[in-house]
C-alpha cells in the first residue's frame, strides 16, 4: 500500500520489535508529502508491520501538541511528548512578544499534565535556524522553562541541539537536567557523547547515521554505551539510505537499526532488545 501511493518501498521486517523514540505524524510537509496529508493511522499500521508497534510522537508547537494529546489517547501504541520548538518559541516572542510566548507556554504546561504525555519535548537550542542575538536570548529563556516543567512534572526532556552543543550543557547543568534526559537526533561527536554518558543521558539516532558525510556521526554512536542508546525517524524528515531525499516515516527505521548495529558490531536482534529496553527506561512503559 505504501508503494502504491507514493511512498518508498518498505525494508524488510525487523527480527525483534524497536521503538521509535522521535516522530511527527501529523507534520504535513508538502515538499515531501505533496498535497496529500499523511494518514497517522496507516503510518502506525505500516511501522507495526515492519517491526515498530510504538512510537513516541512529538508536538513541538501548540497545534501540533493539541492534535498529540487526543490522538495518543485513542492508540495505546503511542506516547506523547509536548513543547515549543526552540525556534517557534524564538518566532512567537520577536513577531507576536510576550504575551503570546507566555500563552504558549501555559497551554504546554497545560496539556503536558496529561497521563498520555510522557516527555516535555522537543525543547533546547537552534542557532542554524536561528541566527539573530533576540531570537537566541528567548530559546534560552524557553529551554529553561521547559527544563523547570520536566522537573515539576517529573517527565523525560527532549532535546533539540542544532550548532549549539556546548550551550545545551552548559544551560541543563546551570538550570539542572531532569532525571531522564534525551538528545533527540544526537548531533554530536565522540567527545560530546562521552560527556552525555557521564551524565547518564540518552542519545537518540536518525538516518543520518546512513549518510556518507558522517563519519564522525557514526563515530560518537560507536562511543554510546550500551544502556543509553535509543533510535528514531524524526519522520517525515532525515530518511535513512537508500531513500534520502524522499519522504521520511517509521516504517524505513529498519534501514537505520540494521546500520546502527553493523556500526556497532552487534546481533541486529541484541540491539532491538537493548533500544526497547533503554526506551521504556527513557520514557516509561506504555
Amino acid at each position: 500500500m505504501a508503494r502504491e501511493l507514493g511512498w518508498p518501498d518498505a525494508p524488510d521486517a525487523l527480527p525483534r520489535p524497536v521503538i521509535d523514540s522521535h516522530t511527527h505524524l501529523d507534520v504535513h510537509d508538502r515538499s515531501l508529502h505533496g498535497d496529500q496529508a499523511p494518514d497517522a493511522e496507516a503510518l502506525l499500521a505500516w511501522a507495526e508491520r515492519a517491526g515498530v508497534p510504538k512510537v513516541v510522537q512529538i508536538g513541538c508547537d501548540v497545534e501540533s501538541a493539541e492534535w498529540s494529546v487526543p490522538f495518543a489517547r485513542q492508540h495505546p501504541s503511542v506516547a506523547v511528548g509536548v513543547a515549543l520548538h526552540p525556534n517557534d518559541a524564538a518566532h512567537i516572542g520577536v513577531r507576536q512578544g510576550r504575551d503570546a510566548l507566555e500563552k504558549a507556554w501555559a497551554r504546554i504546561d497545560e496539556l503536558a499534565r496529561d497521563p498520555v504525555v510522557c516527555a516535555v519535548g522537543e525543547t533546547g537550542l537552534d542557532y542554524f535556524r536561528t541566527p539573530e542575538s533576540e531570537g537566541q536570548a528567548i530559546q534560552h529563556e524557553s529551554f529553561r522553562w521547559h527544563i523547570d516543567l520536566a522537573r515539576e512534572l517529573d517527565k523525560t526532556l527532549v532535546i533539540h541541539d542544532r550548532d549549539s552543543h556546548d550551550d545545551v550543557i552548559s544551560v541543563l547543568l546551570d538550570q539542572g537536567a531532569p532525571e531522564r534526559v534525551v538528545f533527540h537526533c544526537f548531533s554530536g561527536d565522540a567527545d560530546m557523547a562521552r560527556v552525555c554518558a557521564e551524565h547518564g543521558w540518552f542519545m537518540s539516532f536518525a538516518g543520518v547515521i546512513t549518510f556518507a558525510s558522517a563519519e564522525g556521526l557514526r563515530e560518537a554512536l560507536r562511543t554510546v554505551p550500551d544502556d543509553l542508546l535509543l533510535v528514531e525517524t524524526d519522520a517525515p524528515y532525515l530518511t535513512p539510505k537508500p531513500n534520502r531525499g524522499r519522504v521520511n516515516a517509521t516504517y524505513l527505521m529498519p534501514w537505520t537499526v540494521r546500520r546502527m548495529a553493523e556500526e556497532r558490531g552487534v546481533d541486529v536482534e541484541k540491539l532491538c532488545n537493548d533500544i526497547v529496553a533503554n526506551t521504556h527506561r527513557a520514557f516509561g512503559h506504555w
